[in-house]
C-alpha cells in the first residue's frame, strides 16, 4: 500500500455510537424541557466539546441553559458507553486486521475525550489495533480544523501527506483533507454535503468497500 500509516475516526466509523448519542441527547432535551432540534444536532457530529457547545448555543439561542443540558446528556451517555460495549461497525475488524498484517501503523483521531475513547475501544475489543490516540481534549482547535490529524500523524512519526484517513462525518472529512491526507468517507447519520463532495476525497458505502479498494492498490 502506498500509505505509511492509517488514522481512523471513532464514533460513527469504528463504533455505532452516533445513534446512541443522538437518542440520549433527545432524552436530555426532554428532561430539561427544550425541543429536540435534529437539524441542529446533526451539525455537531464530528466536533469536540468546545465545538459542540458553540453549535448548540448558536442553534438554540441565548435562552438555552447549556450547562444543565450538557450535564444531563453526558451523565446519561457516559453511563451507557462506559459500562457496555458499543457495536463495532461492519468491516472494521477486517480492515484493521489487514492493515496490521501489512505492518501499517494505525491511530485514532477522535473528538471524544481521551478517557472515554479509551474505555469505548477497550470494551469493543478494538484497542489492540491502535498504536496511539489523538483526542478532542488534546487539541486547541477541534474538527473541522486539521490539528487533531496533524497530532495523530506526529504520534505515528509520519508526515500527514503519507497517511490515509477514514471518516464518517463532514466535519471529520474537512479536518483530514485540510491535513493533506488522502481521505475515505463512509457516511453514517449524515450524508456528504455538496461542498464536502467537492473536496476530492473518496466516498464509499462501507469499510468492506474501502478494504477492497486498498487491496486493489
Amino acid at each position: 500500500m502506498k500509505y505509511k500509516a492509517a488514522i481512523f475516526d471513532m464514533d460513527g466509523l469504528l463504533l455505532d455510537t452516533e445513534r446512541v448519542c443522538m437518542s440520549i441527547f433527545e432524552e436530555a432535551c426532554q428532561v430539561v424541557n427544550v425541543p429536540f432540534l435534529k437539524n441542529i444536532y446533526l451539525e455537531i457530529i464530528g466536533r469536540n466539546a468546545a465545538g459542540i457547545e458553540e453549535v448548540l448555543k448558536a442553534g438554540y439561542g441565548p435562552d438555552l441553559d447549556y450547562p444543565t443540558l450538557h450535564d444531563v446528556w453526558r451523565e446519561r451517555y457516559n453511563a451507557v458507553v462506559t459500562q457496555q460495549a458499543i457495536p463495532v461497525k461492519s468491516g472494521v475488524v477486517e480492515l484493521l486486521t489487514w492493515l496490521t498484517e501489512h505492518d501499517i501503523p494505525v491511530a485514532v483521531a477522535t473528538s471524544t475525550r481521551r478517557e472515554i475513547a479509551e474505555i469505548k475501544l477497550r470494551l469493543s475489543g478494538l484497542d489492540r489495533f491502535f498504536e496511539c490516540y489523538a483526542t478532542g481534549c488534546e487539541v486547541t482547535q477541534g474538527k473541522p480544523d486539521p490539528e487533531i490529524y496533524h497530532l495523530a500523524a506526529q504520534r505515528l512519526n509520519q508526515r500527514p501527506e503519507e497517511c490515509v484517513a477514514f471518516e464518517d462525518s463532514n466535519n471529520g472529512v474537512r479536518s483530514a483533507m485540510a491535513a493533506k491526507m488522502h481521505t475515505y468517507q463512509v457516511p453514517d447519520l449524515v450524508e456528504p454535503s455538496d461542498d464536502v463532495k467537492q473536496l476530492g476525497h473518496t466516498i464509499l458505502p462501507s469499510l468492506h468497500d474501502v478494504l477492497a479498494e486498498l487491496k486493489a492498490q
